[in-house]
């Protein structure tokens, strides 16, 4: 995209940030990839809702240096880093009221929908000491697990690569934390069992496998098949279909074959209606319990072969089937 349109697209999305009440004043701060050297990011104590052409500094990411003009924002440091670890073309970082309020007194959010646990998942909450990130490796380390991170009492960073995708989300997590305010005003109680029955995680002193390995497989194929929850929502569900996991690095596929809820038969071919697909930094944060597959696949970080709209109809058998793979210890 040309410099002058990026810059256009700067400005109104931070129009839209100020006009949904997501920045206010000169909180907050925009940046984009121009090109494989450079970014276009907001100058310091710009005004997000009030962006004009000369307020967008161009940056070099080898160099940190800036052309000619007002300096960059000081989250400069933070927005470099994303852009040299990841493939994110965009980044929003700005100060929802909403969220810094909630997270300034909860360490994590309470999922009111389908749709937050679709879309957001577990959202990491990174502690913030400065009124400027000023230990971004924290940040850096849990945007790999999730495309949107809470800075503690100083807002959210959100990756993506278009600015829709980064700004939905952020727009998704402060309507998130609005119904679970609104949920606890109707019931205090209600919501501290909301997910028990699939955060009832077991409790076992297992062996650890080599990831993608046939035996680490397999030990998650006879965790599933003995777990109680699995058997009944199969069952209700009706889960009966193929579903694969493919590791991108070496293109080893595993096929897991249910009937009703049980897992029949485990193939290694990727002949199934839905593969998940992803490389090994990726599957690894799956299996330690830090990744969402679910959320995962719907911020980019894995990709599915087949409709998402279907596979959901299982959410909550295959959203417990991803708990049970953190269970099975990985060397």
């Amino acid at each position: 995209m040309p410099e002058q349109e990026l810059k256009l697209e700067i400005i109104q999305v931070g129009r839209r940030l100020y006009a949904a009440g997501l920045a206010v004043a000169k909180s907050g701060n925009l940046s984009a990839r121009l090109d494989s050297e450079n970014i276009l990011i907001t100058a310091t104590g710009t005004a997000l809702g009030q962006l004009k052409e000369s307020d967008i500094v161009k940056v070099n990411l080898a160099t940190g240096k800036s052309e000619a003009g007002p300096n960059p924002s000081s989250e400069l440091p933070l927005h470099s880093l994303v852009y040299k670890n990841f493939p994110a073309k965009v980044v929003i970082h700005c100060h929802p009221p909403l969220i810094n309020g909630y997270f300034a007194v909860a360490k994590t959010l309470k999922a009111m929908s389908f749709e937050t646990k679709f879309y957001l998942g577990d959202i990491p909450v990174i502690p913030q000491e400065t009124p400027t990130v000023t230990a971004p490796a924290p940040v850096i380390a849990a945007l790999k697990t999730n495309n949107l991170v809470i800075l503690k009492n100083h807002g959210t960073v959100a990756i993506g690569d278009k600015f829709e995708e980064a700004l939905s989300i952020t727009e998704a997590l402060e309507e998130a934390v609005k119904s679970a305010a609104v949920g606890r005003l109707f019931d205090k109680n209600i919501l501290d069992d909301l997910d028990l029955a699939l955060k009832d995680d077991l409790k076992r002193n297992d062996p650890a496998y080599a990831m993608f390995s046939l035996p680490h497989i397999q030990a998650i194929v006879d965790l599933v098949n003995k777990d109680e929850f699995i058997a009944q929502k199969g069952k209700e569900l009706g889960l009966t279909v193929q579903l694969a996991i493919k590791l991108d690095d070496t293109s080893e596929v595993f096929k897991f074959s249910f009937e009703q809820g049980k897992i029949v038969k485990l193939d290694t071919d990727s002949l199934a209606p839905f593969v998940i697909s992803a490389p090994r930094p990726v599957w690894e944060q799956v299996f330690l319990g830090k990744l969402d597959s679910f959320v995962a696949v719907t911020q980019g970080k894995m990709k599915l072969s087949g409709q998402l709209g279907q596979l959901s109809k299982w959410y909550v058998p295959f959203n417990r089937l991803f708990v049970l793979f953190r269970e099975v210890k990985i060397k």
